[in-house]
């Protein structure tokens, strides 16, 4: 799962910077206005990027991870109904 996360991160990047680039570089030439809708795209696509790379899968168990502090651990543990085997 993560290294497709990552690589949906890096296509999505990548898109951005070529709309970017295809812009400024081209499409200008012709229409300064349809340049700048590319470039209001292209600053959507990298807090899209961002949450598609930090989101968490079905099989990520990150809640279930101890976190350090055994009295927190241990009030968590109790909300959740689990008995720790000490």
């Amino acid at each position: 799962m993560y290294a497709r996360r990552r690589r949906t991160y890096f296509a999505m990047m990548g898109g951005c910077i070529g709309l970017f680039v295809l812009a400024w570089g081209v499409v200008r030439l012709w229409s300064v206005p349809v340049a700048v809708g590319m470039c209001v795209v292209a600053m959507v696509i990298p807090p899209a990027a961002a949450m598609v790379a930090n989101r968490r899968g079905p099989e990520d168990r990150w809640w279930d991870d101890p976190s350090g502090d055994p009295k927190s651990d241990e009030w968590w543990d109790e909300l959740d109904g689990k008995k720790r085997g000490r």
